[in-house]
C-alpha cells in the first residue's frame, strides 16, 4: 500500500533492427499519411458537426484544410480517406449533434468520453453501423439507451458509465443485438431493474461493468468466461454462485455494497485466475471454511463489513517469493481468537487490515517478517501484550493503528526506524512510560493520537522534529511540565489535544501566526446547532488504491475540527492574546483551570464555532463583541456560536 514509496520502474528491451529498411518503412508510412485527404463527403459531415457544438478549448481550429492528419481527434483509413475513428476524449466538448455526423458511414471507433455532452444518446448513432467501439463514458447524457444501438451488430465495446441521468431498465437487446460484444461498461448511471437473461449467455462477453447503479433482484451466474465482472454498489441479494463458467479465465470479482447472504462457498476459491475480490459490505456470515484457499494470484482481498465469525483462517491464500496477497481486509467483522501465525508468511503483503473484531491474545511477535507492509490497521480489538519490537522490520510503514484495545508496556525507542511512518494511533490502551526521545527519528509523522492511556512525563523536544504534524492528542495521560513555546511552531497542524493531564505554568506567549489552519480558515462549514463535545475527535480514514499489478498506493483524509484543547490541566495566569487573534480557529477549550485576567476581543475569531473558558477565574470585560450572537448563559447556543464561559472555579 503505497510506500515503498510506491516505486515504479519502466524497462525497455532494444531491438536489433535494420536501419535502412526500418527508415524507409517510416518515410513510407509518413509520406502515405501526408498524402490522405479526408474524402469530400465525411468531410463535410464534421465541419456541419464543427458548427453545431461549442468548443471553448479551440481544439477543431486544425480542421483546415483536407489533410486528415492534421485534423486533431479524427483517423482515417489510408487509402479512400475515409474517416474510420473519432477520439474527442476531454476536449470540454458541449452541444449538439447534427445528423450529419451519422453518415460516417465507414466509422469504427467513436470515442467521445471526458466531455460535457447533454440530452439524449442520438437515435442516429444507429446508423453508424461498422462501429466496433462505442465510449459516451463521463458525459451528461440522460433518459433512456436508445433501441436504434441494438443495429451496431459489430459493436465490440459499449462504455456508458459515468452518465449519472442515463437509466431505466437495461434494454432487453443488449444480450444480443451483438454476438462480437467483449466489454460492456454501464457502471455509475441510473439502471435499474435486474439484469437482461440473454446477457448472461452472450459468449463473447470478457468484460462486465454494471456498478454503482440500482440494479436488483437474485445474484445471478454468469455462463461465459468472464474475465472482468463488477457489480458492486447495487440491490442484488441471494448468495454466491460459482461462476464455474469462469473458472479459469475470471481475475477481477467485485461484489461489494449488496445485500448478499450466506457463507462464502469454498468454490471460489476454484477461480484460478482471481486477482481481485471485493466482497465487502453484504451480509455474508458464517466462518470461512478451512479449505478455502486462494491461489498465489490474488493480490486483493476484502471480506470486511460482513458477518463473519469464527476464528481467522490460518491460511487464507498460497503466497510464493515473487507473488501473493498485497491487500488483505477482514475487518469490520465478528472474528475471534488470536491473530494467526500464519499471516506473518505472507510475505508480499502491503495493507493488513483486522480492526473491529474480536481479536485477544497478542501481535505475533514475527509481523515484522512483512517487510512490505505500509498499513497495519488492528484497532478495535481486545488485543494484549505489549507492542512487539519487531514491528519495526516494517519499515515501510506509512500508518500504525492499534487504538483502542488492552495494549500495555511502553513505547519502545526503537520504532524511531520507523522513519516514513504518517499515522501512529495508539490511543485507548494502557500504554505507560515517557514518548522516547528517539521518537524524533519519526520524521515524516503527521497524525498522532497518545490520547487515554497511562503516559507521563514532560513534553520532550523529540516532538519538534515532527514538521509536518497536523494532528496531536496526548488528551487524559499523566503529562506534567510547561508546555514548551515551540508547541505553536507546526506550519501545518489542525488540532492540538493536551485536555486531561497534570500540565502547569502558563501557556506560551508564542508567534501564533504560524499555523495556517489556525489563522486561515475559507472553508468555513455551518455553524453548529446544539452543543457538541465531540468537536475534537479524531477521524482518519486510509485509502489505498491500486496502482498496478504488484503495488498499492496509500492516502488518508482526515476529517478533525481546526481547534486548540488545554483543558482539565492546571495552567495559570493569563491567555495570551494571539490565542484570540486566531482567525482559522473552530474550536477552543480552556476550561478547568486555573486561568485569570481578562478575556481579550473575539472579533477576529470569525470560524469559532465551540469556546468553553469555564472554571477558571478570567473575567468577561469585552467578551461579547462578536456579531454573530450574545449569550450570557453557561452553555448556550444563540447565532450558531456555543458559548461556555462564565463559570468561575469555586474559590
Amino acid at each position: 500500500m503505497g510506500k515503498k514509496w510506491v516505486l515504479s520502474y519502466f524497462t525497455c528491451r532494444a531491438q536489433k533492427l535494420h536501419a535502412v529498411p526500418l527508415m524507409f518503412v517510416m518515410l513510407s508510412f509518413f509520406m502515405l499519411s501526408e498524402s490522405v485527404d479526408i474524402d469530400p463527403d465525411d468531410k463535410t459531415s464534421l465541419l456541419l458537426f464543427k458548427s453545431s457544438v461549442q468548443d471553448p478549448n479551440r481544439s477543431f481550429s486544425t480542421w483546415v484544410g483536407s489533410n486528415c492528419t492534421n485534423w486533431t481527434g479524427i483517423t482515417c483509413d489510408n487509402q479512400a480517406g475515409r474517416v474510420v475513428s473519432i477520439n474527442f476524449t476531454n476536449m470540454n466538448l458541449s452541444g449538439q449533434f447534427h445528423p450529419n455526423f451519422c453518415r460516417l458511414q465507414f466509422l469504427e471507433q467513436l470515442v467521445l468520453s471526458q466531455n460535457n455532452f447533454t440530452g439524449s444518446v442520438p437515435l442516429c448513432f444507429g446508423n453508424l453501423q461498422n462501429l466496433k467501439t462505442l465510449n459516451l463514458s463521463h458525459n451528461r447524457f440522460n433518459g433512456v439507451l436508445p433501441d436504434s444501438l441494438m443495429r451496431l451488430s459489430q459493436l465490440r465495446e459499449l462504455v456508458l458509465n459515468g452518465n449519472k441521468d442515463l437509466g431505466g431498465i437495461i434494454p432487453w437487446w443488449i444480450g444480443n443485438f451483438s454476438t462480437k460484444l467483449e466489454k460492456l461498461d454501464m457502471g455509475f448511471n441510473s439502471f435499474r431493474g435486474e439484469i437482461p437473461q440473454r446477457l448472461l449467455y452472450l459468449e463473447s462477453l470478457k468484460h462486465l461493468d454494471l456498478g454503482n447503479n440500482g440494479l436488483s433482484g437474485s445474484l445471478p451466474d454468469f455462463h461465459q468466461s468472464l474475465v472482468f465482472l463488477n457489480l458492486e454498489s447495487n440491490q442484488f441479494s441471494g448468495t454466491l454462485p460459482c461462476f464455474s463458467a469462469a473458472v479459469q479465465s475470471l481475475s477481477v470479482l467485485k461484489l461489494a455494497n449488496n445485500s448478499i447472504a450466506g457463507g462464502l462457498p469454498t468454490c471460489i476459491a476454484s477461480l484460478t485466475a482471481l486477482n481481485h475480490l471485493n466482497l465487502s459490505f453484504n451480509h455474508l456470515t458464517y466462518k470461512i471454511p478451512p479449505r478455502l484457499v486462494f491461489s498465489e494470484k490474488l493480490f486483493i482481498l476484502d471480506l470486511s463489513n460482513n458477518d463473519f465469525f469464527g476464528p481467522l483462517p490460518s491460511k487464507i491464500a498460497v503466497t510464493t517469493e515473487k507473488s501473493g496477497l498485497l491487500l488483505l481486509d477482514l475487518s469490520h467483522n465478528r472474528f475471534s481468537g488470536e491473530i494467526p501465525l500464519k499471516i506473518t508468511e505472507l510475505k508480499s503483503l502491503q495493507a493488513l487490515f483486522l480492526s473491529h473484531n474480536l481479536l485477544v491474545g497478542e501481535i505475533p511477535a514475527r509481523i515484522g517478517n512483512l517487510t512490505y507492509l505500509q498499513v497495519i490497521d488492528l484497532s478495535h480489538n481486545t488485543l494484549s501484550g505489549s507492542i512487539p519490537l519487531n514491528i519495526v522490520g516494517c519499515f515501510q510503514l506509512l500508518a500504525l493503528k492499534l487504538n483502542d484495545n488492552n495494549l500495555s508496556g511502553e513505547i519502545q525507542p526503537e520504532l524511531d526506524a520507523l522513519d516514513s511512518l504518517k499515522i501512529l494511533d495508539i490511543s485507548n490502551n494502557k500504554i505507560s512510560g515517557e514518548i522516547p526521545l528517539t521518537l524524533a527519528g519519526c520524521k515524516s509523522l503527521e497524525i498522532v493520537d497518545f490520547s487515554s492511556n497511562n503516559l507521563s512525563g514532560s513534553l520532550n523536544d523529540a516532538i519538534t522534529k515532527w514538521s509536518n504534524l497536523r494532528y496531536i492528542s496526548l488528551a487524559h495521560n499523566n503529562f506534567n511540565g510547561g508546555l514548551p513555546s515551540w508547541f505553536f511552531t507546526f506550519e501545518t497542524i489542525q488540532m492540538m489535544d493536551l485536555s486531561g493531564n497534570k500540565f502547569s505554568g502558563f501557556i506560551p506567549d508564542s508567534n501564533f501566526n504560524i499555523s495556517l489552519s489556525f489563522n486561515d480558515r475559507e472553508d468555513i462549514g455551518k455553524l453548529p446547532t446544539e452543543p457538541t463535545f465531540t468537536m475534537r475527535n479524531l477521524d482518519s480514514k486510509v485509502s489505498i488504491f491500486i496502482a498496478g499489478s504488484s503495488e498499492l498506493r496509500f492516502s488518508y483524509t482526515l476529517s478533525s475540527t481546526v481547534g486548540i484543547d488545554f483543558s482539565s490541566n492546571m495552567l495559570r495566569g493569563k491567555v495570551p492574546a494571539g490565542v484570540f487573534g486566531l482567525q482559522g480557529l473552530e474550536y477552543l477549550n480552556l476550561s478547568y483551570n486555573f486561568l485569570n485576567g481578562q478575556v481579550s476581543n473575539l472579533e477576529k475569531m470569525k470560524s469559532l464555532k465551540a469556546l468553553d473558558l469555564s472554571h477558571n477565574s478570567l473575567s468577561e470585560a469585552r467578551i461579547f463583541k462578536v456579531s454573530r450572537g450574545i449569550c450570557r448563559k453557561p452553555g448556550l447556543v444563540r447565532g450558531g456560536l456555543w458559548w461556555r464561559v462564565l463559570h468561575r472555579r469555586p474559590s
